[in-house]
């Protein structure tokens, strides 16, 4: 009797400790989409007679969206350089990741450490000192509007592909390695069929931390192109400055469902490494 007692009064006080968690999703996450779907679908009308404005349920919103070129564009530049820069911060990431992971070659944390540390300066001074940066190299964001806004994204974005490829690496089952290799395989199949399937969730990790803040990112576009390229996250920005507050949570919503397609298409990679195992 004491003992279930016991496991009932645990249970309650796991199930109290949830509440802080619970209310933080409620008025942080629930609330918050649950406004820009309301707004996402409804439309300011004036009534000729009073001259009132008021909210009316409308696809209005989305039909401005689809029927504007301009947010089109936008959006497949958005797609454009967060695809450029996702791989780009791979391919530089990667490999340091690797090396970093290699206890042979580092043995503490120190050059992990070095890599991250740019994470902690904030995030608009990075931006202002790229630009002073690639000014003085003769890189101005007048003239190479695309080149210096993506150099800023890589230089910002490459620690958040870095630690989850590291994280990944350190776990690597080197015996798998030595294996594949006694059995006559070369670098290349030993890369390509051993590593990067090991690797699989930490890249899935980098891409998702790296694509959709890209897309949604304004301030490095806007300092480093010098206005030049808009972003999806520059256009949302400017919705909602200019009070058109229906328009603007149409595109964030826009922006919650390819968030939502990462989440899906992150669950199926991890599901999937887990089956294979990452074998050879």
């Amino acid at each position: 009797m004491k003992s279930n007692k016991l496991k009932r009064y645990h249970s309650l006080q796991r199930k109290y400790l949830c509440i802080p968690y619970v209310v933080f999703l409620l008025l942080f996450v629930i609330v918050p989409i649950g406004i820009i779907i309301f707004y996402a679908f409804t439309y300011e009308y004036i009534d000729p007679t009073t001259q009132e404005t008021y909210l009316k349920a409308s696809g209005q919103a989305f039909l401005n969206f689809f029927t504007s070129w301009s947010k089109i564009n936008v959006l497949f530049v958005s797609l454009y350089v967060a695809l450029i820069t996702t791989v780009l911060c791979l391919l530089i990431g990667f490999p340091l990741a690797y090396f970093l992971a290699d206890k042979k070659v580092n043995k503490n944390a120190v050059f992990v450490t070095l890599f991250i540390a740019p994470m902690w300066i904030n995030f608009v001074l990075r931006t202002g000192a790229t630009r002073d940066l690639l000014t003085w190299m003769g890189i101005n964001g007048g003239e190479y509007p695309y080149l210096a806004t993506i150099i800023g994204m890589v230089q910002n974005y490459l620690p958040f592909v870095i630690l989850p490829l590291y994280t990944t690496m350190t776990k690597l089952d080197k015996s798998q390695i030595e294996a594949a290799k006694d059995l006559g395989a070369n670098p290349i199949q030993v890369f390509f069929k051993n590593i990067i399937p090991q690797a699989t969730p930490g890249i899935v990790s980098a891409c998702l931390m790296t694509f959709m803040p890209t897309m949604s990112s304004y301030v490095i576009s806007d300092t480093l192109s010098e206005g030049k390229i808009t972003l999806f996250g520059n256009y949302i920005e400017l919705e909602f400055v200019n009070k058109a507050w229906n328009d603007g949570s149409f595109m964030a919503l826009i922006m919650l469902v390819f968030i939502a397609i990462t989440m899906v298409i992150s669950q199926k990679s991890d599901k999937k490494s887990k089956k294979e195992g990452g074998a050879w």
